[in-house]
């Protein structure tokens, strides 16, 4: 991934599979760039030395959670009234990738485990 930076990595990776994607989410920061891990959809990631963040280019890692920005009624009510606001004028676009009945929610799951899904997926009642 770096060739496409011409080696100087990346400011930011926000990685949500963890456990498969983190060492090379790490090499594509440039220096003092910032990994924010926020999920783990492959596994947990597992105990590493945290002197690669030095070696690596003085680089941060963080591992946030959703429940920390939001733990108060008024931070929740800003922080959806911003992604409302940027979908309705248009900076924020949303993708979906498909629409399942109800009743199709096992196959919507299988489609979304297999990779064979972009975007949002839709469960219509």
């Amino acid at each position: 991934m770096r060739q496409v930076t011409a080696d100087e990595g990346v400011a930011a990776v926000y990685d949500g599979v963890g456990h498969a994607t983190f060492d090379a989410s790490l090499a594509s920061l440039r220096v003092r760039g910032t990994l924010a891990l926020y999920g783990y959809a492959s596994g947990p990631v597992p105990p590493f030395d945290l002197n690669r963040l030095a070696t690596g280019g003085s680089l941060s890692l963080t591992r946030p959670t959703l429940a920390h920005f939001i733990a108060r009624d008024d931070e929740l009510a800003r922080r959806a009234a911003d992604v409302l606001g940027w979908v309705a004028d248009g900076t924020l676009t949303i993708t979906v990738g498909g629409r399942y009945p109800l009743a199709a929610a096992p196959r919507a799951h299988d489609d979304l485990q297999s990779r064979r899904t972009t975007g949002k997926l839709l469960l219509i009642p």
